[in-house]
């Protein structure tokens, strides 16, 4: 339904007035009040108006064929404040069936069905709102004229679906639709909105039949490539979680969809940007630097894919800077997404040429890395400490690229312009400065994570420690050893109690150790996140061992009875084993990938370079 239009609201308060069967109108500029263009009395609108509104809503076609019998210039008169008719409001309650007979009873007394509400609306305008096709098409069988009818705000009904995202409607419209009847202007609207509304077939449909609309501006002054930059074009599975993940590669389910509409997306891209570099260079500057800089945009955004596809086109782009005189790659540094910096590396001995740009503060691009991240950025990763990780890695990644020289470079400061470059900072004093809360935070969440799970190791350690002197049967009088020695129980029970005191003592020494150390910066590279893997690795086995050598105890206990009640325990037992897993794997798998797998985080696989040659990225859309 379009926004601001008074049907939904007008049931609501004609249900809320309702009393013994008789609704009330209210004086309420949205509830049903006497139309002005209406002749009858007040008697006649409560007798006639009213009821009719209420049979519309609830689909009572009996009520309301009744009184069109009995009164019939109520079947085509505005029954609201706003000029609404019966059909405006049975469409907006979607009743297939109220709505034909009605059709077709006002298509028996002359009326087209195009009749608009004060603010523009015509009924099918509500029904493309809707997205209900099949209404759809009972009113344009009855006037084929009805999809070209603008509404509100001047907006064809195609746009309206495509605002609201009605794919079905859209598909729908767009082949009742005719196009000749609509301007440039009207186009380029429909194909922004259906970028913003990610209905990307429909922009391909738009950008195919009408390669010109690359070079037109909506209502917002921006073009196809503008709306396409500020859009995450990539398949979403990369950013979910690895449980997430697992479940999509077992059921093959959102894969292909999200695959198909990041080719879609980036078929428009490619189609809008061969328009634009047709142009001259004076032309390609306006169109990508107006109302604002796209490249730069995208990078903010991480649209990583769509800058490969104009790059791939037009490698000058590379060159490009912005009003600080930083390129994609220090606005990429800055808001810390790899897979744009990744193809610093992609571009020959350009990369050394655009490592040497510095901006009007003379940050380098160490400078930038040196700075925090912003917020949603550095929440990508679990935990404060893992957070500095990351920092750390973004640093020293930064500094592979740049010149030595450059590490000890300063920038101008804003506190002391008078001795700017004498009180300017290197990258790693303000790296320190920079980070020095979050360093305090990541030590915290440290220690906290390590006193808390040492705890639950000591526990672990005192149990099994204590098992390994109660042994089940008990012991031999003449010769000492376990009664039940030769009983295989016995022997899983004993490894299991042996393997749990083992871990769980590992355990406590890594988090021991963890609580001691020093917290530097560069221990939370990579000493401080393999000493918390380890630990909350051995903490694992040590739970799970301690269940193991638990169940074989009570089969050892229960041999000689039914079996039925060891059985029941050790599915009961693994439900913690499963619990700690599943809580804390994700946590592990993000201190390995961090600590251990960095290098892909910065560096392209052989599978992601580009290939200039032929123009086409070889890249995993996953």
């Amino acid at each position: 339904m379009i926004a601001g239009d008074p049907i939904a609201s007008a049931g609501k308060a004609l249900r809320r007035h309702h009393d013994n069967g008789q609704p009330s109108v209210t004086n309420d500029a949205v509830t049903l009040s006497i139309p002005p263009q209406l002749n009858e009395t007040r008697d006649d609108f409560l007798r006639h108006g009213v009821p009719l509104y209420q049979a519309a809503l609830e689909g009572d076609w009996e009520t309301a064929d009744k009184i069109f019998k009995d009164v019939p210039n109520w079947v085509t008169a505005p029954i609201t404040k706003r000029n609404d008719t019966t059909l405006h409001v049975a469409v907006a309650a979607m009743d297939l069936e109220f709505v034909t007979n009605l059709v077709n009873l006002m298509v028996t007394v002359g009326d087209r069905l195009e009749s608009k509400t004060t603010l523009g609306n015509t009924a099918f305008c509500i029904a493309a709102s809707s997205g209900n096709v099949d209404i759809a098409k009972v009113m344009v069988e009855k006037n084929i004229a009805l999809p070209d009818i603008k509404g509100s705000k001047n907006m064809t009904p195609l746009h309206m679906a495509i605002l609201l995202g009605h794919r079905d409607m859209v598909n729908y419209l767009i082949n009742v639709t005719n196009d000749n009847l609509l301007k440039d202007h009207d186009r380029i609207e429909l194909l922004t909105s259906a970028i913003e509304a990610h209905l990307y077939d429909v922009a391909l449909h738009f950008i195919d039949k009408h390669p010109n609309l690359a070079l037109h501006r909506n209502l917002n002054d921006e073009t196809v490539l503008h709306t396409l930059a500020q859009r995450h074009l990539q398949n979403h599975t990369s950013k979910q979680s690895i449980w997430d993940r697992l479940m999509i590669r077992c059921t093959n389910k959102g894969k292909d969809q999200g695959e198909q509409q990041l080719e879609l997306a980036l078929q428009v891209t490619q189609k809008a940007w061969n328009e634009v570099i047709k142009q001259d260079e004076t032309q390609i500057s306006e169109l990508i630097g107006y109302p604002s800089r796209l490249l730069f945009v995208a990078a903010e955004m991480g649209n990583v894919e769509f800058l490969i596809t104009l790059i791939l086109s037009y490698p000058d782009v590379i060159w490009k800077v912005d009003e600080k005189n930083r390129s994609i790659f220090h606005i990429a540094i800055e808001c810390r997404h790899e897979e744009i910096f990744k193809l610093i590396h992609e571009v020959g001995a350009i990369k050394d040429l655009i490592a040497s740009y510095t901006d009007k503060e003379q940050n380098n691009m160490l400078h930038l890395a040196a700075k925090i991240a912003p917020p949603d950025r550095l929440n990508c990763v679990s935990g404060a400490a893992l957070q500095m990780q990351r920092e750390l890695l973004w640093f020293e990644a930064v500094k592979d690229v740049v010149q030595p020289h450059y590490a000890v470079a300063k920038n101008i400061s804003k506190e002391t312009p008078q001795n700017a470059r004498e009180s300017g900072k290197t990258p790693h004093a303000l790296f320190t400065e920079e980070h020095k809360d979050l360093r305090l935070q990541g030590e915290e969440w440290m220690k906290k994570t390590a006193e808390s799970c040492t705890l639950v190791a000591t526990l672990i350690t005192t149990v099994v420690f204590t098992a390994a002197f109660t042994l089940p049967g008990g012991n031999d009088d003449k010769t000492g050893s376990p009664i039940l020695l030769k009983k295989l129980s016995f022997k899983v029970f004993a490894i299991s109690n042996a393997v749990s005191l083992f871990a769980s003592a590992t355990s406590i020494l890594m988090f021991l150790s963890i609580l001691t150390s020093r917290y530097a910066e560069t221990d939370f590279l990579k000493v401080l996140p393999f000493k918390l893997m380890v630990g909350l690795t051995s903490l694992f086995v040590s739970i799970a061992s301690m269940m193991v050598a638990f169940t074989a105890t009570f089969f050892i206990t229960f041999e000689l009875d039914s079996i039925w009640i060891p059985g029941p325990i050790a599915l009961l037992a693994a439900i913690p084993v499963l619990l700690f897993g599943f809580q804390q794997f994700p946590l592990l798998w993000d201190i390995y990938c961090s600590t251990y797998r960095s290098w892909t985080l910065f560096r392209p696989s052989d599978k992601q370079k580009l290939c200039w040659k032929t123009k086409r990225p070889k890249r995993k859309l996953s």
